[in-house]
């Protein structure tokens, strides 16, 4: 008997994850499930590491014991069958421990991230912006923080917030120079002058 289309489907997503835990990819770079294909990532420019070290700093002083922020830290989205490693990922460090500790560890949920955030670079902008918001509302992650150097309008933040039915419900768009908020747990504005720096 012929497997139905899901038991297929199902058995790729399979395969692709565990195709993904053993590959042994160079220094710097990230492994993507993207469309049924595993894509490899450019080590971020050095511009990226200073932001994402400044956004890192921010978070550090107002997160509660318990939370961590990992940069490269692969997320999996199982219902659309994606594997991401955002830039950055606020989770709890229980979760990451967890699966750290299985014999053949699996990128975490993507669900359980309380923030993810992608520096766009000029060669991911669009995915940044299109497929991986797509994705991260479907996981859901209730925050994607995407910094936008490569904006048409010039480069701004926007925070995403509220997803529902894959969709984020809310958005606020500053450019470079103003603050964002972001709620609780991090309950503070994030200083956006220094990305330009």
């Amino acid at each position: 008997m012929v497997g139905s289309g899901c038991d297929a489907g199902r058995h790729t997503w399979h395969y692709l994850v565990r195709t993904w835990q053993g590959l042994d990819v160079p220094d710097g770079w990230r492994a993507e499930i993207h469309e049924g294909r595993i894509t490899l990532q450019p080590p971020p420019r050095p511009w990226q590491h200073l932001i994402l070290g400044r956004v890192h700093r921010a978070f550090h002083h107002c997160l509660p014991e318990g939370l961590g922020i990992f940069q490269i830290l692969a997320v999996r989205i199982a219902s659309v069958e994606k594997v991401y490693v955002p830039n950055l990922v606020v989770i709890d460090r229980a979760v990451v421990i967890a699966e750290s500790e299985k014999q053949e560890a699996a990128p975490v949920d993507a669900a359980e991230a309380l923030l993810v955030c992608e520096v766009t670079s000029q060669g991911n902008a669009r995915d940044d912006r299109t497929k991986k918001l797509w994705a991260y509302a479907h996981a859901p992650v209730p925050l994607y923080l995407l910094i936008d150097r490569w904006h048409e309008g010039g480069p701004t933040v926007t925070l995403f917030s509220d997803p529902s039915g894959g969709v984020y419900q809310s958005s606020v768009q500053v450019p470079f120079g103003k603050p964002v908020e972001l709620p609780e747990p991090f309950g503070i504005e994030l200083d956006t002058a220094v990305f330009s720096r």
